[in-house]
């Protein structure tokens, strides 16, 4: 089976790539750059760092815009993957968790197109997800928050054991999914067993709005692993 991963850059993607590549041969890597920051569909934070991820991943990375209208991005997703299959494509990876209207989305698509669709992580328990991330050796970092119990000083820190526990306070306070799949921040990977190098962060500035806010990340550099 030839596959494209749907590819953001954050642990979800890069966990539905891991499976994909132990299940198939991945040919692609997607990423549906928007120009909406309030996307529906598609990762917006440091979407430009794909392109240095996939160079630390070694597979080739299909960059395609979208102005990111509601359900117009969907059509620009379905012209993407449409050429894809045209170069031998015959599966479709996305890393939704919980998100009907994302998997419903990415189903539907691939359905018209004759192409396999495979969410690997779909409906995995939260914080059993969380805790296999950091066993399986990802390295990733929070950048940006956007829920109650989370603030200014959650920018930039590293998923581990010490978090997680964190997460599953919060989430009985607050009611927040421990995976962030109900938008309640975003995440960079920086490193993992399936990167060939790790991507390191030279310059960023942290942007605050009241009760949200983001790392906008000027420069990073991919560096050999030790």
């Amino acid at each position: 089976m030839r596959s494209a991963v749907l590819y953001s850059g954050g642990k979800d993607s890069t966990m539905a790539l891991y499976h994909a590549l132990q299940e198939s041969e991945v040919r692609f890597l997607v990423s549906m750059v928007s120009d909406n920051p309030e996307s529906h569909m598609y990762h917006v934070p440091n979407i430009q760092l794909t392109s240095l991820l996939a160079e630390a991943l070694g597979i080739p990375l299909i960059e395609s815009r979208t102005e990111g209208v509601e359900e117009e991005e969907v059509e620009d997703l379905a012209e993407t993957l449409s050429m894809l299959k045209e170069r031998g494509v015959d599966a479709v990876y996305s890393g939704a968790l919980y998100s009907e209207y994302q998997r419903s989305r990415i189903d539907e698509v691939c359905r018209g197109l004759g192409l396999k669709s495979v969410a690997p992580l779909w409906h995995r328990d939260p914080l059993d997800y969380m805790e296999e991330v950091v066993d399986l050796g990802f390295r990733v970092m929070v950048t940006a928050v956007a829920a109650e119990g989370l603030d200014e000083s959650w920018l930039g820190r590293i998923v581990d054991r010490r978090m997680i526990s964190e997460l599953a306070d919060l989430s009985e306070r607050y009611g927040i999914n421990p995976a962030f799949e109900g938008g309640e921040a975003e995440t960079l990977v920086l490193d993992g067993p399936i990167f060939k190098k790790r991507l390191e962060i030279i310059e960023y500035e942290k942007k605050w709005f009241f009760d949200n806010g983001f790392m906008d990340i000027k420069r990073a550099v991919l560096v050999d692993k030790d």
